[in-house]
């Protein structure tokens, strides 16, 4: 590169929280930092510090504006007037914003996370590609999931937009996806070659020991002292298929819990009715923990604690991952770090890109056997198999998924990005 350090804008429609992608992106901004760059934000949400962000709310996916035009976009094969005027109009709006952006951080290079990947915000996407267009700027598209891989996305009025900017083909762009598949699915729709860098986590630092925070975790949480706890690191959306991990629970002839400790995020709150129905009707307890539950440790306004997510890995037995649908598997990942055993759905991009790893999981298809609950009360009733489990599992993850590995791609892409 030119210089030693540059200024590294992330753009994304939300940073903040424990979803997937803005756990990535602080991943990637740490690498990037330790390389020597600067990180600065762009998102409808940010809980960035304030000097380094900018936010537009109009870039959140649940904006109350942008839910319209999404609606409307992906209801039936034809769109309002109205609808494309806003879009327009919003458009516009973000695309000042954008440059704003740039100009007040003398950004020169761009990393667009999920934003030209997935339609969830149609004007923001139209934004950054004509900013790309107009300006020629340095960007990489981290692309985590894409329209076509969701099926609430097949019937649409939105073909222009998608072939314009869901991703856009720009010269100045280097795409980067998750898994294989992405890869040639990104490259037999929209000709676009790509770089796949998957999700990593930290194995270079294992995680702390648990400290005297966590000593009031089961309390704060309605948890019993003889509880197991059946973790669910995820969103409550529908591909996620926590109705197994509920059963699951029911199965396991222990007195089991399922901890749940993110939101339901972008898909609505009926998936989420659903599961408390279903846990009642099986007789489940399950403790939706998102209010206290974060990536981070804080404090509620009522001086109440709220845990990180490394605190409810660290207190939980048996970790279950029964998605049907992963872009790669950031729970996964989570809890191989961690050291917990995992009851996993083996999806497709598991079995493609991790399962030949080698890793050690309780593994099943399309719904619990009675072998996947045998090998699960096996897993917490004997420690010693348990813990030769994850430690290997952690080796293997360090092989593969690392930092220092992500660090190495990064630099050369970011080199190939803005030019020797």
């Amino acid at each position: 590169m030119n210089k030693a350090s540059i200024n590294i804008g992330f753009i994304s429609t939300r940073i903040a929280g424990t979803d997937g992608v803005s756990l990535e992106i602080a991943k990637w901004a740490d690498t990037i930092t330790k390389l020597g760059h600067n990180c600065f934000y762009f998102a409808g949400e940010c809980d960035r510090p304030n000097d380094i962000s900018f936010i537009a709310p109009e870039a959140h996916f649940k904006h109350p504006e942008i839910l319209d035009l999404t609606r409307d976009l992906f209801d039936d094969y034809i769109r309002s007037p109205k609808t494309s005027t806003a879009i327009q109009k919003i458009s516009n709006h973000l695309k000042e914003a954008l440059y704003t952006f740039l100009r007040k951080f003398d950004l020169e290079l761009l990393i667009v996370e999920n934003a030209l990947s997935i339609p969830m915000n149609i004007p923001l996407g139209l934004a950054i590609s004509e900013l790309i267009a107009e300006t020629s700027i340095p960007t990489i598209g981290h692309h985590h999931d894409f329209g076509w891989e969701r099926s609430r996305f097949s019937v649409n009025s939105a073909s222009d937009y998608l072939g314009a900017a869901f991703p856009p083909n720009h010269n100045s762009i280097r795409h980067v996806v998750i898994n294989s598949f992405a890869a040639s699915q990104l490259a037999s729709r929209k000709g676009i070659s790509s770089t796949l860098i998957p999700n990593v986590m930290d194995f270079e630092n294992p995680p702390p020991t648990t400290d005297d925070y966590v000593k009031d975790f089961r309390k704060d949480l309605n948890l019993e002292p003889d509880e197991c706890i059946i973790l669910q690191p995820t969103r409550i959306v529908p591909r996620k298929r926590i109705e197994l991990a509920i059963e699951l629970a029911r199965r396991m002839e222990k007195k089991c819990v399922l901890l749940i400790t993110h939101e339901s995020g972008d898909e609505g709150t009926a998936y989420e009715k659903y599961l408390h129905d279903f846990s009642e009707l099986l007789g489940v307890k399950v403790i939706f923990g998102t209010k206290r539950v974060n990536h981070y440790r804080n404090q509620l306004p009522d001086g109440n604690k709220i845990y990180s997510l490394a605190d409810a890995y660290g207190e939980a037995d048996l970790v279950s991952y029964p998605s049907t649908i992963e872009g790669f598997g950031n729970a996964f990942l989570e809890t191989i770090y961690y050291k917990r055993p995992i009851v996993i759905s083996t999806y497709e991009i598991f079995k493609t890109d991790i399962q030949p790893k080698g890793f050690r999981v309780v593994g099943f298809d399309d719904f619990i056997t009675e072998d996947t609950v045998r090998l699960a009360r096996h897993v917490l009733e004997n420690p010693e198999f348990t813990q030769q489990m994850v430690e290997y599992n952690y080796e293997t993850g360090r092989r593969y998924y690392s930092y220092a590995t992500l660090e190495a791609n990064l630099g050369i892409l970011i080199k190939d990005t803005v030019g020797a």
